[in-house]
């Protein structure tokens, strides 16, 4: 078995007019929030997909199915949780992280360094081996995230075992 892996997660949700979004686990406005069965936080989604990814195990939807109702509107901090501990149990621990972002509204920079912080906590990793960037799309219009209407997250994940 390799020592290092890699794993690869994305996730897009739609906008609507609401009392909060939350994007790593910080509130980020409080005019938007995503239409999702969860929080629908969509860089912790693009995280934990990741992280399972580089594991060798299904993804975010196998591991906490929309059918579900025990994951309505959950906290997507608590699937992080759930899944850095799936990581523990087979013996994986996480090197680093590097998102992004890819939204035309909120802007995201100003919350760039709480997010870290926040999900330096989460995976119990240092704050330097986790990267967050904020893009547009240039207000290209040809999709529902440069029209504004959504977000989309990309994140790339390592992780090391540990025995």
């Amino acid at each position: 078995m390799l020592k290092i892996r890699s794993g690869i997660g994305y996730d897009i949700h739609r906008l609507t007019v609401g009392s909060g979004l939350y994007i790593g686990g910080i509130k980020v406005s409080d005019q938007l929030k995503f239409i999702a069965h969860s929080d629908g936080d969509v860089l912790i989604h693009a995280l934990i997909d990741s992280l399972l990814g580089a594991i060798g195990e299904d993804d975010i939807g196998q591991q906490f199915p929309d059918t579900d109702p025990q994951y309505k509107n959950i906290d997507s901090k608590i699937l992080l949780e759930e899944t850095t501990r799936l990581l523990r149990e087979q013996n994986f621990e996480i090197m680093n992280v590097d998102c992004v972002l890819v939204a035309e509204q909120p802007k995201i920079s100003i919350h760039k360094d709480a997010i870290r912080t926040t999900l330096a906590s989460l995976l119990n990793i240092p704050f330097a081996s986790i990267n967050v960037k904020a893009k547009t799309k240039e207000k290209i219009e040809t999709d529902a995230v440069g029209r504004g209407e959504a977000i989309e997250c990309f994140c790339v994940s390592m992780v090391r075992k540990t025995t």
